[in-house]
């Protein structure tokens, strides 16, 4: 699954949080650090594997934790339209 960021999102940082506002659809976002770096990581990987791999390089956390809280993460990100998922070409 390749993940997208949607591009009518403005993002403004506090502190080590980001506050996410989509005006057209009048959702309001905040993330706290650890969402704000996945936020941060779509713009260099494409799917939650390769976030997984990140984070578990820079965060104390279980495999198997990172991947449940990313998972249900990105899926709460979609559910806002901040994110979409399309099928990779060689899926």
């Amino acid at each position: 699954m390749m993940i997208s960021k949607s591009t009518d999102w403005l993002c403004a940082r506090a502190g080590d949080e980001l506050m996410m506002m989509n005006a057209a659809l009048g959702s309001y976002i905040g993330l706290d650090a650890v969402g704000a770096r996945i936020w941060d990581l779509l713009d260099e990987e494409r799917d939650a594997d390769a976030i997984c791999t990140r984070l578990l390089a820079e965060f104390e956390v279980e495999e198997a934790q990172c991947r449940a809280e990313v998972a249900a993460f990105l899926d709460e990100l979609e559910s806002h339209k901040a994110i979409t998922r399309t099928l990779a070409q060689s899926e």
